[in-house]
């Protein structure tokens, strides 16, 4: 499937604390994502826990909302090193936020079932990368992410969000 050992998450931001894909958050779901070895789809799996259960045996829909988010936005920063001929571990870092979030709910996702998050980058314009994230429960697919991710500078990000 993959065409490295170690994720992305965990070779570019080992410190990482997303609640979504943060390596090192305790309590986060540690989504892994990874380049297929087709060279242009990026992967992850994930077996829902049932505390994220929405309806009786169907994953809460939220919960499909953050792992596309997060293995997207993955996607994206793994684009924008691979465009520049960088190692995802090189310095600096690479990070981009989510511009905007479409999730599109194509059949209930059951529970018990691992799912499977295959997306790759659509359009790039400049700063930002359109991705398509497909979630597939076993084979079937359950629902499909369209978003937009933006390259930003963390520094500059963190200052603006606690100067207002």
């Amino acid at each position: 499937m993959s065409t490295h050992d170690t994720s992305l998450q965990d070779t570019a931001a080992p410190e990482g604390v997303c609640y979504g894909c943060g390596s090192n958050n305790p309590h986060g779901l540690h989504i892994k994502s990874f380049w297929h070895d087709d060279g242009v789809h990026v992967m992850a799996e994930y077996m829902p826990d049932t505390k994220y259960c929405g309806w009786p045996d169907l994953v809460y829909g939220g919960l499909i909302a953050m792992l596309v988010d997060c293995h997207s936005n993955w996607t994206a920063m793994a684009y924008q090193y691979r465009m520049e001929h960088r190692d995802v571990a090189s310095l600096p870092r690479i990070s981009c936020v989510t511009g905007s979030l479409g999730i599109k709910f194509i059949k209930p996702t059951p529970m018990g079932v691992p799912l499977t998050l295959r997306a790759k980058v659509e359009g790039d314009v400049g700063r930002k990368s359109r991705v398509i994230c497909e979630v597939y429960a076993g084979d079937v697919l359950t629902a499909m992410g369209d978003s937009i991710f933006v390259r930003v500078d963390t520094e500059q990000l963190a200052a603006a969000a606690h100067s207002q």
